[in-house]
């Protein structure tokens, strides 16, 4: 399968193109990855592995322990919860039956719980005789309630749950957790052996892995490594080893890359450079010493002096004690290039190709909150500004309504059908070819800013990012806003990477829910006086509400608002307020990075994507919240693109279009081949400066926009309600048809709506327009045949054939699990 091979060559460093048509390396490349040149071989004076420290493990070959919850700390730590039957220790292993679907034994971990480490596996070795998955949850209360777990693990998704296979046989299963999670945070262990009533099980050991550990016992390599939440593809050396490279220098050319340490002590970071034929003098270019751990220190090493020539570059770390852990975030020898080349056999659209992209991934954004798409508030000036400077999508539709699956639609020009995130725990497959991935491999410098988990490496989006801004890096956890942080850093980042072919994603999430803005935001359109009254409602209508995810989100039906008298239309009136607040703030953020592209000289050089993941609903449809439905407040979605000079300044583009053509219409403007396998189409068409506002190239071809709701699973919880419903949305003739496949609360199976004139899809004409019906039924039909047929193969099967070696490198950057 070709997306296979291109994403696995990629992932081993050997792709010279990101798809069929692309040339190999120029001579001069832009950018030249020592991340994808390390082997064992680089390494001179390897260090071997050190011995582990201490083991954190529970084991149950001891006595058994008393049955009274009381005894538990003469227990030797462990103690059965809810729904845990004849908890009790036989032939070495912790015994016991399930009677409930969420069942879970408590483990204890004694001993120094602030040692400044972070966990990066657990390691469970156990036998179940029935159920699909195990789960885990950690506590650092001193005493943690049970029912808190419970309602944890029986309401929202898991990140820590693994796929096991039921029988008489004891096997081990590892769980890495994605988001880093302290080791000081990790007091009480919670396992759910199996999600099946009525299971038997025996659970031998229990290992928690920390990040130091993990490290101590692997050879120097390559890894996928963070600090404080910000990840970069990594070098991982220890002192004194050196690891040496063979690189052609290309002219102007500089080393881009960051520091970092997980050991308290001071770690030295040494560059060196050897000309060919000096006998292997080694000049000095960079001495710079680490004492603060778990924080990336950015370093631009010069290496004009050297243009043209061959040398070899050294890598080495000193500290006081060997082994120490030196880490060497994204390591890159960069050259000048203010013009990226286009591919071999690819034609650029336009006369010139932008240096820079950015794609800025607005969350939870409904269109018809813009003034520029009409609103009656100005929500959005430096917006509306954007799209008289460039071009505004009347029409595009998002292929999902929650980010976790809108997201990688976008991400790889695909539908949800296809690339097969569909749930919380859903990761896209490594065969995947992302956007980042083939700006990655043309030689940009790549870097994104997640604003929560679902888009960055839970998901496996971080797949060709040098540099991954995870949402626990930001200062405010629990906060939304999030667009002033994330532009503070990319416009610091731009400021390094002004002179080199770039590609950036920034997901913004201010719109998102906790509605309520800073100031002064939080009160142009919500009474500051009614504030206080507002949380009250609050607080009485998540009473009522039955769903656990939206009563942890404070989403209530207009049944449940009614239930708890609360008057619905003045509840959502003061959200409302409050979320176009969000989007002001928002907007004068991206005001600020319009303004750091001028000042930087990129503004006619970058070509910037304004589009957001889905909608909100706000009781159009009686509900609140997104994900649920595939009704136009949710599908229907703002994309702006704009370049100066380039793109026709205020076009407005009427033609129905879709998410998934984002990629296509980036890669074809930057004179890349986009992958064969994408289902969206490139916009260019519609982009031609010497076109009528509104005409469109005869090389356009309309196609009909899809959106998807999945089935999802109700015992994760963590997608949006409702689980048990599937629909499929179609748009084509001025026509919106709404199948819903899976519909177990009743209604009709089809819906029909007047795309133009009703946006919000609230009149049903379906009846009076039967063959209409008939006709978008057939042509949904035919398009989830195709979706389905092109389904992406499980990294299990994907990778069947590769060496160890080749499956290591995978793991290292997260790519595989």
């Amino acid at each position: 399968m070709f997306i296979v091979r291109v994403f696995l060559l990629l992932a081993l460093g050997v792709l010279s193109s990101a798809c069929d048509g692309m040339r190999e390396a120029p001579a001069a490349p832009l950018a030249i990855r020592l991340v994808d040149r390390f082997d064992a071989t680089a390494v001179v004076d390897a260090v071997a592995p050190a011995t582990p420290p201490s083991r954190t493990e529970w084991r149950f070959d001891g006595p058994a322990p008393a049955p009274a919850p009381a005894a538990f700390a003469a227990t030797r730590g462990w103690e059965a919860g809810p729904g845990i039957n004849g908890l009790t220790i036989q032939n070495g292993a912790l015994t016991g039956r399930t009677s409930t679907p969420v069942a879970m034994v408590r483990i204890e971990r004694t001993g120094d719980l602030s040692v400044a480490d972070q966990l990066h596996s657990i390691e469970v070795r156990i036998r179940v005789s029935a159920g699909a998955n195990l789960s885990l949850e950690t506590s650092p209360e001193e005493k943690p309630a049970f029912e808190q777990i419970v309602g944890q693990m029986a309401g929202l998704g898991n990140e820590l749950t693994t796929p096991i296979t039921p029988g008489d046989e004891m096997r081990t299963y590892v769980i890495t957790k994605a988001r880093p999670l302290p080791a000081s945070q990790i007091r009480h262990l919670f396992i759910r052996p199996s999600d099946a009533p009525g299971a038997t099980f025996a659970i031998e050991s229990v290992r928690l892995i920390f990040r130091r550990e993990h490290l101590a016992a692997i050879p120097s390599g390559v890894g996928w490594q963070g600090m404080r939440e910000v990840y970069r593809e990594s070098i991982v050396t220890r002192a004194p080893e050196r690891a040496r490279f063979s690189v052609s220098v290309p002219a102007e050319a500089w080393l881009d890359v960051g520091l970092g340490t997980v050991d308290e002590g001071a770690v030295t970071f040494k560059v060196g450079v050897a000309r060919s034929g000096d006998g292997g003098t080694s000049s000095a270019l960079l001495e710079h010493t680490v004492t603060t751990p778990y924080r990336w220190e950015s370093r631009r090493v010069d290496l004009a002096a050297f243009s043209g020539q061959d040398v070899t570059l050294t890598l080495s770390v000193a500290a006081a004690e060997p082994g120490a852990i030196g880490l060497w975030g994204a390591p890159v020898v960069r050259r000048r290039s203010l013009t990226p080349p286009a591919a071999e056999g690819v034609t650029p659209a336009f006369e010139r190709i932008p240096q820079g992209v950015v794609v800025i991934w607005a969350d939870t954004l409904r269109k018809d909150h813009l003034d520029a798409y009409g609103y009656g508030r100005e929500t959005a000036p430096a917006l509306r500004q954007f799209a008289r400077e460039g071009v505004l999508f009347q029409h595009n539709t998002s292929q999902a309504t929650w980010t976790k699956v809108s997201t990688p639609s976008m991400a790889t020009s695909l539908y949800p059908s296809t690339h097969g995130v569909v749930d919380f725990n859903d990761r896209l497959p490594a065969a995947a070819t992302t956007l980042a991935e083939v700006y990655r491999a043309a030689g940009y410098a790549t870097v994104g800013y997640a604003s929560n988990l679902f888009t960055g490496q839970f998901t496996n989006l971080h797949q060709g990012f040098e540099e991954q801004h995870e949402d626990g890096s930001l200062p405010n956890q629990g906060s939304s806003k999030t667009a002033r942080e994330y532009v503070d850093r990319f416009t610091a980042w731009l400021e390094a990477h002004r002179e080199t072919p770039f590609f950036a994603f920034l997901h913004l999430y201010d719109p998102h829910d906790p509605f309520e803005p800073g100031r002064p935001y939080d009160s142009l359109w919500a009474d500051p006086a009614k504030r206080d009254e507002h949380y009250r409602n609050l607080d009485a209508v998540r009473k009522v509400i039955s769903d656990p995810l939206m009563r942890l989100f404070g989403m209530p039906t207009r049944e449940e608002l009614v239930k708890a008298s609360v008057d619905p239309d003045a509840y959502v009136a003061h959200d409302v307020g409050w979320y176009d607040g969000s989007i002001r703030g928002l907007d004068t953020e991206i005001a600020r990075l319009m303004e750091r592209l001028r000042a930087l000289g990129l503004d006619e050089r970058t070509l910037v994507v304004f589009v957001a993941d889905h909608g909100e609903e706000f009781l159009d449809h009686g509900r609140t919240f997104h994900g649920q439905t595939v009704y136009g407040e949710l599908t229907q979605v703002p994309l702006m693109m704009r370049w100066p000079g380039a793109l026709p300044a205020g076009r407005v583009v009427e033609d129905v279009v879709q998410t998934i053509d984002v990629m296509p219409t980036l890669l074809s403007i930057s004179g890349l081949a986009t992958p064969a396998e994408a289902q969206g189409q490139s916009l260019v068409p519609l982009l031609d400066p010497n076109a009528a506002n509104g005409a469109a190239s005869p090389a356009w071809q309309p196609r009909p926009a899809i959106s998807e709701k999945a089935l999802t699973d109700p015992n994760k919880g963590a997608a949006p309600p409702p689980h048990d419903t599937e629909a499929f949305a179609i748009v084509d003739g001025g026509w919106k048809l709404v199948h819903h496949t899976t519909r177990p609360r009743g209604g009709p199976e089809f819906e029909l709506f007047d795309f133009a004139q009703d946006p919000l899809n609230l009149t049903n004409v379906a009846d009076a327009h039967p063959e209409i019906v008939q006709r978008l039924a057939k042509a949904l039909a035919g398009w989830r045949q195709m979706a389905t047929t092109a389904r992406l193969k499980p990294d299990a099967e994907a990778t069947k054939g590769l060496t160890q070696e080749q499956l290591q490198r995978l793991r290292s950057l997260g790519y595989i699990r």
